[in-house]
C-alpha cells in the first residue's frame, strides 16, 4: 500500500482535471487515477458559460481555451417553422467579463489535460477505482485495479469525479434507484458546415413536443472554404430506447423524419443533419438531488455528485464550480473531513437547484412558453404573443439559478 498524503482523484474528466489544477494552485498535492487506458479527444461539443470561464480563466487557461473555441456571440430562437423568436446576446457580447466558450470537448479535455501534466504530473491512466476499502482516522484506503492487478493507495482525501456511472457514489448511496427518466431521448454530433447566422450564434429551435433542435458551432475555420465545425443536439419525446452511455453510437435515421420539413431560409435542417460525421445517442435522465455526497474523507464532484439532464449547457460548468469550491475548503481547512463537509454545505443546494430547473426551467422554456400560446402554429407577430420581457425574464430566470446572471458575477467580482 502507498501513502504520499495527496489527495485522490478518481475520474481524469473536466471536474477532476480542473480539481487537479485548483489544487495544483493552491500548493496541495493530488493523483489523478483514470479508468480509460489513455485520454483521448473523444465526444462532441459543449460550452463553458460565463462563471465556468472566469474560474478556467484564473487559472490561466483562458488564452489556450480561446485559441481552440468559438466565443459564442448571440442565443437565436426559432419555432419549428422556423419563425424567429427571440435573440439575446452572450458572454462578452452581454456585457460580462468573460466569454460563453462554444468548445469541442476533446479539445476541452486536451487543453486542461496538458496543464495537469505539466502543473501536477502524469495522470494515471488505465487506473480503474474498484472500492473505498477503509476509512482510518486521518487517511482513506482505496482500491485500484491497474495493469492487470489489483493495488491499495493511501489518501488524507478521496474525491469522486468518475462521472455518472460512479463507483464512489454508488458504493456510498448503494440505495438509490436508477436514473429518472424525463421522456425524451437526445442524439447529439458534429457537421462540417458554413457558418450558420453570425457565425457565433447558439441556435435553438422548435419544442420538446415536436421536436427540439439546438446548434453551435466549435471549432472555426477547418478548411480552406472557411466552413465550420457545427455541434447539433436534437431531443424528441419516446420510450427510453438505451441505458445512459456517453459514448453509445446512434444513427440520423432514429430521427431525421421529424425534423423533414425543417427547410428554412437560414438552414435546410434534414441536410445539415444527414452531411453529420458522428452521431451519438442518450436518454435524458438524472437522479434526484441528493441531501449528503459524502462520509469522512470521502466526497464526490461534478456528474458523480449531480447528474443532471444534459440542457442549459451547464454540466461541465457545475463541476467546475465544484472544484474551485472543494480546493477552497481545501486550502482554509487543511485535508480533513471538516473541509469536505463545508464543499458539501455550499454546493450541494446551489447544484441541486440546477437539477431540477434543467428538468422544468432551462433556457429554451422559451419556445415551451411559444409553443404553448399559439398551440404549436404560426405566429403573425412575435409580440402579439409574448412581450420581449417576458422572454428575457425566462432566460435570466435560469442565469441566476445557475450561478451566472451577469448581476450575480458583477457583485462576485467586487467583493
Amino acid at each position: 500500500m502507498s501513502s504520499d498524503g495527496e489527495v485522490a482523484i478518481v475520474g481524469g474528466g473536466i471536474g477532476g482535471l480542473t480539481l487537479a489544477l485548483e489544487l495544483a494552485h493552491r500548493g496541495i498535492g493530488c493523483r489523478v487515477y483514470e479508468a480509460a487506458p489513455e485520454i483521448t479527444a473523444t465526444g462532441v461539443g459543449i460550452n463553458i458559460l460565463p462563471h465556468a470561464a472566469k474560474e478556467l480563466g484564473r487559472l490561466g487557461l483562458l488564452e489556450a481555451l480561446e485559441a481552440v473555441a468559438v466565443a459564442t456571440d448571440q442565443a437565436v430562437f426559432f419555432n419549428r417553422f422556423g419563425q424567429h423568436v427571440y435573440t439575446e446576446p452572450l458572454g462578452r457580447f452581454a456585457g460580462y467579463d468573460f466569454p460563453q466558450l462554444s468548445i469541442h470537448r476533446g479539445d476541452l479535455q486536451s487543453v486542461l489535460h496538458e496543464e495537469v501534466e505539466r502543473r501536477v504530473g502524469p495522470v494515471r491512466t488505465g487506473t480503474r477505482a474498484l472500492a473505498l476499502e477503509a476509512t482510518t482516522g486521518t487517511e482513506v484506503v482505496l482500491k485500484l485495479e491497474a495493469n492487470g492487478g489489483v493495488e491499495e493507495v493511501s489518501s488524507p482525501v478521496v474525491v469522486g469525479c468518475d462521472g455518472v456511472h460512479s463507483v464512489i457514489r454508488r458504493q456510498l448511496h448503494p440505495e438509490e434507484g436508477p436514473p429518472k427518466y424525463s421522456g425524451y431521448n437526445m442524439w447529439r454530433g458534429v457537421t462540417v458546415w458554413e457558418p450558420i447566422l453570425s457565425g457565433a450564434s447558439m441556435v435553438r429551435a422548435g419544442w420538446l413536443a415536436s421536436g427540439k433542435l439546438v446548434i453551435y458551432p466549435v471549432r472555426n475555420s477547418i478548411d480552406t472554404e472557411g466552413r465550420q465545425l457545427a455541434n447539433w443536439v436534437v431531443e424528441i419525446a419516446g420510450p427510453m430506447r438505451a441505458e445512459r452511455d456517453w459514448n453509445r453510437a446512434g444513427s440520423v435515421e432514429d430521427f431525421v423524419a421529424a425534423f423533414a420539413d425543417w427547410h428554412f431560409d437560414w438552414l435546410d435542417v434534414p441536410a445539415f443533419l444527414r452531411a453529420t460525421e458522428l452521431v451519438l445517442e442518450y436518454p435524458m435522465v438524472d437522479q434526484d438531488p441528493l441531501g449528503w455526497w459524502g462520509k469522512g474523507r470521502v466526497t464526490l464532484l461534478g456528474d458523480a455528485a449531480h447528474p443532471m439532464v444534459p440542457r442549459g449547457s451547464n454540466g461541465a460548468g457545475q463541476a467546475i464550480l465544484d472544484a474551485r469550491c472543494l480546493a477552497d475548503a481545501l486550502y482554509a481547512n487543511g485535508p480533513g473531513e471538516g473541509a469536505l463537509r463545508s464543499y458539501e454545505e455550499q454546493r450541494i443546494a446551489a447544484t441541486g437547484r440546477v437539477v431540477l430547473a434543467n428538468r422544468t426551467m432551462p433556457p429554451d422554456a422559451i419556445l415551451g412558453e411559444v409553443y404553448r400560446r399559439t398551440g404549436d402554429r404560426r405566429f403573425g407577430r412575435i409580440e402579439d404573443v409574448i412581450s420581449g420581457e417576458e422572454l428575457a425574464a425566462i432566460t435570466e430566470r435560469y442565469k441566476e439559478i445557475a450561478g451566472y446572471s451577469r448581476d450575480m458575477l458583477t457583485e462576485e467580482a467586487a467583493t
